[in-house]
């Protein structure tokens, strides 16, 4: 069989095969159209490809984002910002509230001999949720020299210095509460000075504080009081003058805790019995 010169020759023959298929003179050799005339139709996809063979991507791959080197530590922890802590949420009316479980920011109010850094302290100490306790009285004291003690006097200066470390407090709390951490802070807030007093620790901590009152009788913050040493003790006419004054929460609508005759720890269930009453209905204050 002959072929035309210059025309490429077909695949070798190969015995007991027919010819080689697939192998097309027209397909080496194609033809350039005329102008003007009548094209056919368009170019012919690529045959699919041999069995076996993957088939290649139809165009170029997805762009990979390229990963930021890790940059590297330092070992500082970025702290969220503190704001007033809202109200706690009331959970619904099925089930009933568990104070121990929930994040909390609580006042303890009572006179000086009421047991209220006794019973903050047992309260944080046994709570399942990580629960710090700050006392006013310990900040105020921070100021060494040129301490203003109360003892000597209520004047400008002590004033000064017990909002300023009524506003620590609050920055403090703010912060343990932004990072999940419940407070329980002790004062001897008196309901005859709301500015100073309650508003100020509502003020600076915010809505959300459930303050309650631990009210013993008389001769319980006596005895107590006697049992002091330093700056803490009070003469027994200051104790029995801050304890009439205290009596002006009865009918403030706050909570109040008769301890008279409990230890801490029964002190710290009643605690919690209240705190459950409270988040199921916030006291208005």
């Amino acid at each position: 069989m002959q072929h035309a010169v210059g025309s490429p020759l077909p695949p070798p023959h190969q015995p007991g095969h027919g010819p080689a298929t697939g192998w097309s003179p027209a397909a080496q050799h194609p033809v350039t159209p005329n102008v003007g005339t009548h094209q056919g139709p368009g170019p012919v996809p690529p045959p699919p490809p041999a069995p076996g063979y993957p088939a290649p991507p139809p165009g170029p791959g997805p762009a990979v984002a390229s990963v930021p080197p890790t940059p590297e530590t330092t070992g500082h922890v970025p702290l969220p910002p503190g704001g007033p802590v809202a109200m706690p949420m009331a959970p619904p009316a099925a089930t009933v509230p568990d104070p121990a479980g929930t994040t909390l920011a609580v006042l303890l109010i009572g006179p000086a001999g009421a047991g209220k850094t006794s019973v903050a302290k047992y309260w944080a100490d046994h709570r399942r949720v990580p629960t710090a306790h700050i006392s006013l009285d310990d900040v105020r004291e921070w100021v060494r020299s040129g301490f203003a003690d109360p003892q000597s006097g209520w004047n400008d200066n002590s004033e000064a210095q017990y909002r300023l470390a009524r506003r620590t407090c609050g920055f403090a709390a703010r912060n343990f509460l932004a990072n999940g951490i419940s407070c329980i802070l002790d004062d001897a807030v008196f309901p005859d000075r709301p500015v100073v007093g309650l508003g100020g620790w509502k003020r600076h901590v915010g809505p959300g504080l459930l303050p309650v009152v631990l009210l013993p009788g008389l001769d319980i913050v006596l005895e107590r009081n006697a049992e002091r040493s330093g700056n803490r003790r009070l003469s027994d006419e200051e104790v029995a003058r801050i304890h009439g004054r205290m009596a002006g929460w009865y009918g403030s609508g706050l909570p109040i805790i008769d301890n008279s005759q409990l230890d801490v720890p029964e002190t710290a269930r009643v605690l919690d019995d209240v705190l459950a009453r409270s988040i199921a209905s916030p006291p208005q204050w």
